[in-house]
This record gives structure tokens, sequence and C-alpha cells, in this order.
């Protein structure tokens, strides 16, 4: 063979591998954007999913496999292990609870954009989508509240039974003509403030003090509650904790919290320093049709772990009816 066509088939060739590469490159960059995002498929593994922008959400998965789904989405700066009394309590009476790290935190990756609500939301229903859950009782503590009102505002309530707020941030926390029971920017200025200014001892100081209100005259505190509330706070990032005070003070729920229309069970404790009940519990139970409103009398903000026995009760008996 001559010289000449042994250089034609080499640039053939490489011509040949470099459009392959160049397809190889192109298509996940395809499968995340536009019309192709929609369609593409969400990576699953044992315990984590790689959504369509590239994150990686880690999740437990407890309990049997026929049980009906659970799912507990967290508060922050926390992660899926602050549910483990809660998960554990409905696993072993025959639920399958799935507790996730919201993007930012605990174990799931650290995006520097993306933390919002719609992304939240959207991580969510992506989760449901990859374990393909159907018939599930929706929860949120806190901050994951409102994830879950953005989930039934964005995605709706196809695949729910039931939606619980458990101390939870809707309707809107922020103080506005239209909501002049929230809490004014100052409050969460100073929040952002500390958190730049020294992160570690402002989880110390709420761990230790109002979240669980353990700064109240004649309180006991847990050290190993503070310990473990510090150690999930620390492992979120520093960027997705300071971009999510925003989000979870300013996201006004209002709209979706109107398209509840499943069983909804509401708790709130009547001393929670954190999220007051009158503008957070009180005023979701007065927009969601039907919505059940339990409060605890003198509870804190984490009374998933202050009144644990009280809680779980309660949570099984909605979770049962």
């Amino acid at each position: 063979m001559s010289s000449k066509i042994l250089d034609t088939s080499r640039r053939s060739a490489m011509t040949g591998a470099a459009v392959a590469a160049a397809a190889a490159v192109a298509l996940p960059l395809a499968a995340v954007s536009g019309d192709s995002q929609a369609a593409a498929k969400v990576q699953k593994s044992v315990s984590t999913i790689t959504t369509r922008d590239g994150v990686e959400i880690y999740y437990k998965d407890w309990g049997p496999r026929t049980g009906q789904p659970v799912i507990l989405s967290h508060g922050w700066p926390l992660n899926a292990d602050s549910w483990e009394s809660a998960a554990f309590h409905l696993a072993n009476n025959g639920f399958r609870v799935i507790t996730h790290d919201r993007r930012g935190h605990g174990r799931s990756s650290q995006p520097w954009d993306g933390n919002d609500m719609d992304h939240y939301a959207d991580d969510l229903s992506q989760l449901i989508e990859a374990l393909d859950l159907k018939n599930i009782i929706l929860a949120g503590f806190s901050t994951g509240g409102g994830e879950v009102a953005r989930y039934v505002g964005r995605h709706g309530t196809k695949r729910i039974a039931k939606l619980g707020l458990i101390s939870a941030v809707p309707p809107l926390m922020l103080k506005t003509d239209t909501n002049p029971g929230g809490l004014p920017m100052e409050v969460f200025d100073g929040i952002r403030a500390a958190s730049v200014a020294n992160r570690a001892q402002l989880y110390l100081d709420l761990a230790s003090g109002p979240f669980y209100n353990y700064n109240r005259p004649g309180a006991k505190p847990s050290q190993g509650i503070i310990n473990a509330w510090y150690a999930q706070g620390m492992q979120a990032g520093h960027k997705n904790t300071y971009d999510s005070i925003k989000a979870f003070s300013e996201t006004d729920f209002r709209e979706d919290l109107k398209k509840f229309d499943k069983p909804t069970l509401i708790i709130h404790g009547e001393d929670d320093q954190i999220v007051p009940i009158n503008a957070a519990g009180r005023a979701s139970a007065a927009i969601v049709k039907h919505a059940k409103l339990i409060t605890y009398p003198g509870a804190p903000h984490g009374l998933t772990d202050t009144h644990k026995d009280k809680f779980n009760a309660d949570f099984l008996a909605f979770a049962q009816s």
C-alpha cells in the first residue's frame, strides 16, 4: 500500500475519532440542558442519585421495601441524620422511610449555585423519580417543610398520599407588607453576618440555646444532642448554608400551600424561638384546607428530639390513619 493511501487512511481514522470524541463530550452536556434535561434519566446507586444538573444527592432507605414510603426532609443546616429517631420508629412499624441530604448539606455535593427552594424541590422530585415512589407520605421539618411545599407547588401531588409540616418555615418567614407577622430582615442579616464571622460558633450557640430552648430557665441541655447538631451543621458547605438562609427566610410559600390537596398534619411547638408558631404553623393551617394542627405547649423548634416520644406517636398515628 502506498504512503499516500496510508496517510489518507490515517487522516480518515483521526477525523472519525475526533468526531466520536466530540460527540461523547456533547452528549452529557445536551443531556443536562434545555428540553433534553427533562428527558434525561436520573442516575441512581444504592445510596445516591445524580441529578440532571450533575449534583450528587445522598439518601438513606430504611425499612421494608414493600412498606408505604415516607420521605422526611431535614432542616437547616442539618442532614438526614436529624431524622434518625422518627425514621427508626416508622421503619420498625412497617414503613419504608427515605431521608436525604439536601444539596450542599451532609454527604451530598456542595454546588456553588442552585441553593434555593426551586432546586431543592426539583432534587426531591428526581429522588422520588429515581426510586419510583408512589403513595408517599411526604413531610418536612423547618426548611424541609419549605422544600415539601415548593415540591407540591412545582410537581403536584400525583405521587403523594399525605403531607406533613413539622416546625416548618411556610408560609413566609420574612416580615413584609403582606406578611406583617413575619420576622424583620435584620434577623436574617444577623444570621448571615454571624455565619461569615464564625460559623462554628454560630452553630454551637444555636444548638446550645434557642433551637432546643436550652436557654430557657430550668432547661436541661443534652450535650449529645448539641454535639450531633453541631457536627451535622459543620458537615454542610459554607456557601450552601449561607445561601440557604435566604431560601428559607425569603421564599413565599403561600401559593404552594394552596395546592395542598391531601391530608396534611401540621405540628409546631408553642415556644418555638426559631420559627414562631403564629407566623408559621398556625398561618399555614389557615391556608391548607382540612389541615390538622397539633401544637405542643412549651415545645421548642427542635421538638423531634426534645419531644420525640410524643412526636413519633403522633406522626405514626397520622401515617397509619
